[in-house]
């Protein structure tokens, strides 16, 4: 596993220069895919063929904060930011060992007001443990990147102002408590955002966030991300990697 990002031991990201919006892909489920209606699974078999075609292409996973330090000093083109959302159980057993084979970094978003509970926003499919305390600290101390997906996964565009507020200010403090080390990053559930939500972000300190297509709110918080899912063999990578590189435009800041 790659090492955290120097910059993380001050807590601040440097910030970006301009240039291309970096490749950033998002995970959520490492494990068994059979019961799987939103897509969220990969099995750890087509992570590491996913990894390898980085490898292959001269490309390696890292953390969020590792692509943007590296981006920030002028390098960083021949990094891909490795996301995984909500926490899951699995990230550990499924997705730790592939990473660490493949010599690549990851940034894993959290829920602290679910840990050990499993995915109850989701009406559809199977249950999903989430990751507990230890479970966290366990990756953490793998070298993975801990960022925050709010407490409990609420959808900030209409949530009410205390509500977004300890969503994004509260669960930084316990997950920098938790984890033992700076929590720079912030992932949008359901990948929704507003202005009202990066203002939030913003505020509590957060040096990046990710959302998923956020449009004319792209920026250092609001990151586009590419979806990968177990469908996504080389030939859909390819595509989709062109794809962002032909549809995402220079923004200052990034």
């Amino acid at each position: 596993m790659a090492a955290p990002a120097d910059s993380l031991d001050t807590g601040r990201l440097p910030a970006p220069r301009p240039g291309p919006i970096p490749w950033v892909a998002m995970y959520h489920s490492v494990g068994d895919c059979s019961d799987d209606p939103y897509r969220i699974t990969v099995t750890p078999e087509r992570l590491d063929r996913q990894l390898a075609w980085l490898r292959r292409r001269g490309l390696r996973g890292v953390s969020v904060a590792e692509l943007l330090a590296a981006r920030a000093r002028g390098g960083g083109r021949d990094l891909v930011g490795l996301t995984f959302d909500d926490g899951y159980a699995d990230f550990v057993t499924g997705a730790l060992p592939v990473l660490r084979r493949r010599g690549c970094g990851a940034t894993l978003f959290v829920l602290p007001g679910r840990l050990g509970g499993d995915n109850a926003w989701d009406p559809l499919g199977p249950r999903k443990p989430l990751l507990t305390a230890d479970g966290i600290r366990r990756a953490a101390d793998e070298g993975v990147e801990i960022g925050s997906h709010g407490l409990t996964h609420v959808d900030l565009t209409r949530a009410d102002d205390l509500t977004r507020k300890a969503e994004v200010t509260e669960s930084r403090a316990l997950l920098t408590e938790l984890s033992g080390q700076p929590v720079d990053g912030f992932c949008y559930p359901y990948g929704t955002v507003d202005t009202r939500a990066v203002e939030a972000v913003r505020e509590a300190g957060y040096a990046y966030a990710c959302a998923i297509d956020p449009g004319p709110l792209t920026g250092p918080h609001a990151l586009p991300r590419v979806h990968v899912g177990q469908n996504d063999t080389a030939w859909r990578l390819h595509l989709k990697h062109r794809l962002h590189r032909l549809r995402r435009r220079p923004v200052e800041g990034l």
